[in-house]
């Protein structure tokens, strides 16, 4: 069975599509084609440039092509000067909820500017994955990336929160000002609050001086008496059971009726539940098309076993369960509780009855199929980090790592990203903890050092989701390569990787001893170049000793080793010793060895292995 895969690239940037690239210039085009190529962008040039690959081309002006553009395009790049940018875009802009993003990229391909709708249209993630693609700097001029502050109108974007009434402008400057913000929230995930910079200025108790307020409610607003916001986390679940024929109107109606009596907002509704038969009513199928609501069934069986307060032995002749809209309201929800008991609606003039019921789920639906980005990050260092992996690890809302390698890429994430760090030994619960993320519907980032295919995350992740069953599509997996520690570390010494190698990990947590003596015997009678990962860790000692004097059974015992601490970080250590010598050098779990084969030598304090048969001696 063959399947095919999209571009990893274009699936990071997908939230930005259509987007345009823009450029008058060959220069601009050249800096600008790297996102047509991978990233799904369409390239526009001028006529004069009809031979750039892959680019289109207007014949009008530029002013006015834009103009046709603007309101299809979720995304532009301009690699033009920022006065004639703003010049272009200025008669189009209406409000930052609506426009869409504007980046701009110098020709020099050195900086990458967020001129417009940097927070709700995404500028400034775009420019900061498109600078991280190009090797340039990201241009943020939004206050709340100084602060290192989540800006308050994306608060909830990541959990699919739906943006209330309020202030919002107000309340923002407040938070960039630095003043006291209090924050009220009765629903939703609260993982967001774990991750915000010291010395924030959101109260999360009862302050007596708040300049301001964040509410993250089910409810609809009161009367301020100082700026406010509203988020609305996607909690309640309505049940609904309907005559048969029973209008979209009729439905929709009662449901605002219901929201209206109690105080609820209609942007808090995660979706619609009712009883199996219902799946093709054709009004409550339009109504959830219509509102991006999902449509939940549930067989009779299942929701005759949900306790309700207002059972119906009518209900229950009709269809096989006394209650629908409370039990599918409740088994939606996950919930033993109802927040509206059933109310029945019929409207004059109009055929049908409409009954309704509300659930709080205590998880927000978040809307969205959730994915786990596998990343390298390679030896160490920043530079050494595929800008692939860079883009992953900074468009993802979740970063699940250990803490020493999450400290190693710390430059790379951004206000507002959820970070968690476990123990060293605790990978099969961060594979766990992505999992469960993934599955709710966030974007995770779970990253290794090195290659995480290689001894890293990626194994124990897709193992876990086999384990459960995973269909292989939600959530979706991308994997990102990075260098490993064998490459980091044969790069420091030398070329002892030139012929036919292997790595061993002489860690017996996952495999049993006698299986891993079993590979370094094979390993070491094949005359393999070998790699040791996890050589030595303070309550496992004598491994190493054991694979030596495997070892010298079969090879001199001046046989060159490499012994690599930490490879290309500040506290890098590099040994250039032999076999025999070996065990006089210190080695722990940050320390990769690399054994030669019977034809490695060292010279001038470099390893060498020869490149082909020829090149060995007899």
């Amino acid at each position: 069975m063959s399947q095919v895969y999209e571009g990893t690239n274009k699936v990071l940037l997908a939230e930005f599509s259509p987007l345009s690239a823009i450029a008058t210039t060959i220069t601009g085009a050249k800096k600008l084609e790297v996102l047509s190529q991978n990233h799904g962008a369409t390239l526009w040039v001028p006529e004069d440039l009809i031979h750039i690959q892959g680019a289109k081309t207007y014949t009008i002006s530029l002013k006015n092509h834009i103009a046709q553009l603007w309101q299809t395009q979720r995304a532009f790049v301009f690699c033009l000067a920022t006065g004639a940018v703003v010049r272009l875009i200025a008669p189009l802009l209406q409000h930052k909820s609506t426009d869409p993003a504007v980046v701009v990229v110098d020709e020099t391909g050195s900086f990458v500017i967020s001129l417009c709708s940097g927070h709700q249209g995404g500028g400034d993630r775009l420019a900061k994955l498109i600078a991280l693609q190009l090797g340039a700097t990201p241009v943020l001029t939004g206050a709340s990336n100084g602060l290192g502050l989540p800006a308050v109108d994306m608060l909830g974007v990541p959990f699919g929160w739906r943006r209330g009434n309020g202030e919002w402008t107000g309340v923002s400057a407040a938070a960039a000002r630095g003043e006291v913000v209090q924050v009220i929230q009765e629903v939703g995930s609260t993982l967001w609050q774990n991750h915000l910079p010291p010395g924030h200025s959101f109260e999360f108790g009862a302050s007596v001086t708040p300049k301001a307020k964040i509410w993250i409610t089910a409810k609809l607003p009161s009367t301020p008496a100082l700026p406010e916001i509203y988020w609305h986390p996607r909690v309640l679940w309505v049940g609904i059971g309907c005559e048969r024929g029973s209008s979209r109107h009729l439905i929709e109606t009662a449901i605002g009726q219901v929201f209206r009596e109690h105080q609820l907002a209609e942007d808090a509704i995660a979706g619609i539940a009712t009883i199996d038969i219902k799946a093709d009513e054709v009004g409550l199928v339009e109504l959830c098309q219509e509102r991006h609501w999902p449509l939940k069934t549930f067989a009779a069986d299942v929701l005759r076993t949900v306790s309700v307060p207002n059972p119906s032995q009518v209900v229950e002749k009709e269809v096989g369960t006394p209650s629908v809209a409370e039990a599918a309201a409740l088994c939606a929800a996950d919930e033993v509780r109802l927040f509206v008991p059933k109310q029945i609606f019929r409207l004059q003039k109009e055929l049908g009855a409409v009954t309704i019921a509300v659930a709080q789920a205590e998880k927000e639906y978040i809307g969205r199929t959730g994915k786990i980005l596998l990343v390298g990050t390679g030896p160490g260092q920043l530079d050494q980090i595929t800008p692939a992996a860079k883009t992953a690890i900074s468009s993802a809302e979740v970063v699940i790592g250990y803490s020493l390698y999450i400290d190693l890429i710390n430059s790379l994430l951004s206000p507002g990203q959820i970070v968690e760090s476990l123990p060293i030994t605790k990978e099969r619960q961060r594979a766990q903890r992505a999992i469960e993320l993934a599955n709710w519907g966030l974007s995770v980032a779970v990253i290794s050092s090195g290659d995480c295919g290689i001894y890293g995350m990626a194994g124990l992740v897709l193992e876990e989701l086999q384990s459960i069953g995973w269909d292989g599509k939600t959530p979706s997996i991308q994997i990102f390569p990075g260098i490993t520690a064998l490459q980091a570390a044969a790069s420091r010494v030398g070329t002892p990787l030139m012929h036919d190698f292997c790595a061993i990990s002489l860690s017996d947590l996952l495999t049993p001893w006698e299986v891993i003596e079993k590979r370094l015997e094979a390993a070491a009678a094949a005359d393999f170049i070998t790699a040791l990962y996890n050589p030595r860790s303070q309550s496992r000692t004598k491994q190493l000793i054991i694979a030596r004097d495997i070892f010298l059974r079969y090879r001199h015992p001046n046989t060159p080793v490499a012994v690599v601490r930490s490879a290309y970080r500040q506290d890098e250590e590099i040994t250039l010793t032999t076999l025999e010598k070996l065990l006089d050098v210190t080695v722990d779990m940050l320390t990769t060895v690399l054994i030669g084969n019977s034809h490695t030598r060292t010279h001038a304090n470099w390893m060498i292995t020869p490149r082909g048969y020829l090149g060995f001696g007899s």
